[in-house]
């Protein structure tokens, strides 16, 4: 008899662990499935950028702030979702939306047709310009006056001042030197290591707001459009996100958080 109910025990022991490995299995693959999906079901909407752009990321004390943060907080609560800002290198900021470790990337990011083998990109929500920083008195007056003259240019690494001064700068005597971030660029020009800094507009006037002897010169360089970045196979993220931002230019909502940042002249 002992034996019998012994029996019964193992039997009734081994089918409640099959039950429990038959629900753990379900569970898994009920979250794998979820993940395939893309963000579907996500919670958090996750924005890699670099935080020294102002005025469209940067920091107040430790939080990231600006003209991108904001836009990128009124999607997420448009959709639903928490946001997260992950404040990584400019020029890892592709690499990281392509395998898939951040959702989105928003940085004052140019749509160009380089970027767009590699990532797609949402309706342009701002304007850019590229500018061009020297210091006060200086002989520079335009890109031509760079161009004929022998100089180094201080750029952000893989932005589009970056692209533009190699390109348009490669046969001639001037050396473009890349930087981390427009900090250090700007830092190297109030060094004396560059003679000029080429970066966008509005960030080159927050540099020369808070860098005394350095000026904006007046004729623009390249005007461009600023978009969200996406991996190409996220259709359903950019999908979602661009139906929501262009709901909030509609409303005008972005056009209040430039505005906030962004003083007309």
């Amino acid at each position: 008899m002992k034996k019998l109910l012994a029996l019964i025990l193992a039997v009734v022991m081994i089918a409640s662990v099959a039950v429990l490995a038959g629900c753990s299995n379900s569970q898994t693959t009920s979250s794998d499935e979820t993940a395939a999906d893309g963000t579907a079901d996500k919670a958090t909407l996750t924005m890699a950028t670099n935080a020294y752009f102002p005025p469209y990321e940067y920091y107040e004390g430790t939080e990231i702030v600006g003209i991108d943060a904001e836009i990128a907080a009124a999607i997420a609560k448009d959709l639903g979702m928490e946001l997260e800002i992950v404040d990584i290198e400019f020029d890892s900021i592709i690499a990281g939306v392509q395998t898939g470790k951040y959702d989105m990337g928003m940085a004052g990011m140019t749509v160009t047709e380089e970027r767009l083998q590699s990532v797609s990109f949402s309706t342009s929500y701002a304007k850019g310009i590229q500018a061009i920083i020297v210091p006060e008195g200086s002989e520079i007056k335009n890109f031509d006056d760079i161009a004929a003259g022998e100089y180094k240019v201080g750029v952000q690494l893989s932005t589009t001042g970056d692209i533009y001064a190699s390109e348009d700068l490669a046969d001639t005597k001037c050396e473009v030197v890349q930087y981390q971030t427009g900090n250090d660029a700007v830092a190297a020009l109030v060094a004396g290591k560059v003679q000029a800094v080429i970066i966008d507009n509005e960030p080159a006037k927050s540099y020369v707001a808070a860098n005394e002897g350095l000026v904006v010169l007046e004729t623009e360089y390249v005007e461009e459009d600023y978009a969200i970045c996406f991996a190409k196979e996220n259709k359903e993220l950019l999908e979602k996100v661009n139906a929501s931002l262009e709901k909030l230019i509609a409303d005008g909502t972005v056009q209040s958080i430039i505005d906030k940042y962004i003083t007309a002249k």
